[in-house]
């Protein structure tokens, strides 16, 4: 969607396409499947876990960080990551308000 598109659109639709696009991706999904699982990682063990190349799995984790959904902490040469328990919590909240419950007895 073109930039000068967006204003047709609610705030709250804009960012809610701008969640979806966050994790639009299987490695993302896999990544924070896996740091749900592991509670943190670093990202050699993505690279081993996933079979992506580090620069791959790096620009992945970089779309994350900016959505907000991952932090890291710094460990020497290593940047060891986690579930931002705050956006997560957003994210959730967000999906399921737009997934609502339609009639069983609904039709098209």
């Amino acid at each position: 969607m073109g930039a000068t598109k967006s204003d047709l659109f609610t705030k709250k639709q804009n960012e809610l396409a701008s969640m979806a696009k966050a994790i639009a991706h299987p490695a993302r999904i896999a990544i924070l499947q896996y740091l749900i699982r592991k509670n943190s990682c670093i990202c050699g063990d993505l690279v081993d876990e996933l079979g992506l190349a580090q620069a791959t799995i790096s620009q992945h984790l970089k779309e994350l960080k900016l959505a907000g959904l991952i932090q890291g902490t710094i460990e020497g040469p290593t940047v060891c990551y986690c579930i931002h328990p705050a956006t997560w919590n957003k994210f959730r909240k967000a999906f399921q308000d737009f997934f609502k419950d339609i009639p069983e007895n609904s039709s098209c």
